[in-house]
């Protein structure tokens, strides 16, 4: 087919000269009125201006697929139209406010994001695939874009003080959204506590919340005073991250904030008394010994910064490293100032603590038997018995024929024991130092941090032994009624465990079960006796259930492993991220402090770490 095939449309055009003078007018006319309804629609339709975080209205509230609040999260359905000038500010998990008419408004957070079609057609075709292909771009105004929102809470104002409480209406349609930018408004929508512990500064997808405040960042805090409650540090922490996530940084940055001379915990329930809290940190890769230290690194501005956001900083001179004498194992500490102690761990704690002596699992005819023959021994030979001694105890054919005939110990039985006490390391028990029972007043201190690092020793059994000797020596005499060191009894503590999977894992043995149960013991006792435990590990899902159970705060760091991030128990939402942050980047799910949140820590550690 050619162009002459389709005809002549010459008497179809229009020329000036030939119409009439009348239809020109007109012409004229309509293209006025065309003209002014253009501009009209303009000044209708002028796109709002946003900048982020500066309280301009980011869209509307749709009502076009439905605009609900239900007392169960699939019967909500919330959803934002962002007007296109805004559309490039907008990211998943940040936090809008919708008013209501009285004054009152709706916080929610944004958890989904989606482009529509504004009108009907097919852009699945390839003239449009080749225009987009040649960077002709596209008109934001031919496409719908929609933010759904899960609502937080409901704010309102009760004699001058801002407050929430659980959404429980339905804010109008076409209601102006903006970006939360006010910082009392975004604390009191998610529940975050003025003063208390610094963790990090509130986030979302890696990136701090900014206000219009000074500071404009939001500095996030756990409870800490008998106001609102129990302190959560003695409701006990858990930090979960893998290798390179920031873990100890982390760890040692809030421990620094248990030190601070302004923090201070009643000595008894309901006593006018207070005292600093004491930190003992069992450290099997020898990093928090410089927490003795300044941090080099820190820079003038960091100190500035920190100051004005009320945050413990510098090295924490009352730091001691207590490092256990095991064989011939020595220590050496270029990396750090802090001053050293050496202990060994006397055999006399076995008398209460049988499961420490064996180096493999009992069963429970054996721990019976093992039990038994440690009363007998401590009988004959007193607290000063030795671990040397209590061997030659049991190398008797005299003691061993007696305990068959009578039927109290089976013959194998008691070689089993035998076997598994003979078997413990070397140099574990009664070494060249002074036992760590006598150290009591140094190793507990008020503001003291106490370190005890077990890098140096080689053996895991003997580090397990010695680590779980003095843990279970502070959890005992804090549940005691009758405690024999009253220093502990009397001093606010947290108990820090790196590594906490290899010491406080479920296990069939009955050693591990006397473990697991003397700590969920301590766990559930922590808030009535001021004790708290903070557990730092990188295999969360081997930490005891019934010692998991037990942790209130949360702080999850980036995990690779899927039974990892499942065993920390945290919103969906949350979880979902932990695989992707970046070092320093966390979620903490603590829910008798506040909403679950994504934080940033600080990414310059508050007291030395690393080692050149």
């Amino acid at each position: 087919m050619t162009d002459s095939d389709l005809g002549d449309f010459s008497e179809f055009g229009g020329d000036a000269d030939d119409g009439d003078a009348g239809d020109g007018v007109a012409a004229d006319a309509d293209a006025d009125v065309e003209t002014a309804d253009t501009d009209a629609a303009s000044e209708e339709f002028e796109r709002v201006e946003y900048e982020g975080g500066s309280g301009a209205g980011l869209g509307v509230l749709a009502v076009s697929e439905g605009l609900r609040i239900g007392e169960r999260e699939d019967e909500t359905r919330l959803r934002a139209y962002v007007t296109s000038a805004n559309r490039s500010n907008v990211r998943l998990g940040r936090y809008l406010v919708a008013p209501y008419p009285d004054g009152e408004s709706l916080f929610c957070r944004i958890v989904g994001l989606e482009y529509d079609q504004r009108f009907h057609g097919d852009d699945a075709n390839e003239i449009h695939a080749r225009r987009a292909m040649q960077g002709g771009g596209i008109d934001e105004d031919d496409f719908r874009f929609i933010a759904d929102l899960d609502p937080v809470s409901v704010l309102y104002r009760d004699d001058g003080e801002l407050k929430r409480r659980m959404p429980d209406r339905v804010p109008k349609p076409e209601t102006v959204v903006r970006e939360a930018d006010d910082t009392e408004e975004i604390k009191t929508a998610l529940k975050i506590p003025d003063s208390g512990v610094f963790l990090g500064h509130l986030a979302v997808g890696g990136e701090k919340v900014r206000t219009g405040a000074t500071p404009p960042t939001i500095d996030y805090r756990v409870k800490d005073d008998y106001t609102t409650g129990d302190p959560l540090a003695f409701r006990h922490t858990l930090v979960a991250g893998g290798t390179g996530s920031g873990k100890t940084h982390t760890a040692k940055n809030v421990l620094r904030q248990y030190l601070s001379e302004d923090r201070s915990y009643p000595v008894e329930a309901g006593s006018d008394r207070e005292v600093q809290a004491a930190v003992v940190q069992f450290d099997p890769q020898d990093e928090y010994a410089q927490m003795h230290d300044d941090n080099p690194e820190a820079t003038r501005e960091d100190e500035r910064r920190w100051e004005r956001e009320g945050i413990a900083h510098g090295g924490h001179d009352d730091t001691v490293a207590f490092v256990p004498k095991v064989g011939g194992a020595t220590y050496t500490a270029a990396h750090h100032g802090a001053d050293q102690v050496p202990f060994t761990v006397p055999f006399s704690m076995v008398r209460s603590r049988p499961w420490l002596a064996a180096s493999a699992g009992l069963n429970d005819n054996q721990y019976g038997a093992l039990q038994l023959l440690l009363k007998r021994f401590f009988d004959q030979y007193g607290d000063s018995g030795t671990y040397a001694e209590f061997c030659s105890f049991l190398d008797d054919p005299a003691l061993k024929e007696e305990l068959d005939e009578s039927g109290r110990v089976h013959e194998a039985t008691y070689e089993a024991v035998f076997r598994r006490v003979r078997g413990m390391p070397d140099g574990v028990f009664d070494q060249d130092a002074r036992p760590i029972t006598e150290l009591v007043r140094e190793f507990v201190k008020p503001g003291r941090l106490s370190v005890v690092p077990t890098y140096h020793v080689s053996n895991s059994r003997a580090t397990e032994t010695v680590v779980l000797a003095l843990a279970s020596l502070l959890v005992d005499e804090k549940l005691s009624s009758d405690p024999r060191y009253p220093r502990i009894a009397e001093t606010p503590l947290v108990v820090g465990m790196d590594e906490a999977h290899n010491f406080l894992a479920d296990a069939d043995t009955v050693q591990a079960r006397h473990v697991v149960s003397k700590f969920t013991e301590a766990a559930k006792q922590g808030r009535k006796e001021r004790l708290g435990l903070f557990l730092i590990t990188q295999d969360p899902q081997d930490v005891a259930e019934s010692v998991f159970k037990q942790i209130n705060t949360k702080v999850v760091l980036n995990l690779g492993d899927e039974d990892a991030i499942k065993s920390v128990n945290i919103p969906t939402s949350l979880a979902e991220k932990v695989p992707y942050m970046e070092t320093g980047q966390m979620v903490v799910y603590s829910p008798d402090n506040s909403e679950p949140v994504e934080l940033l820590g600080l990414p310059t550690c508050l007291t030395r770490h690393g080692r050149d």
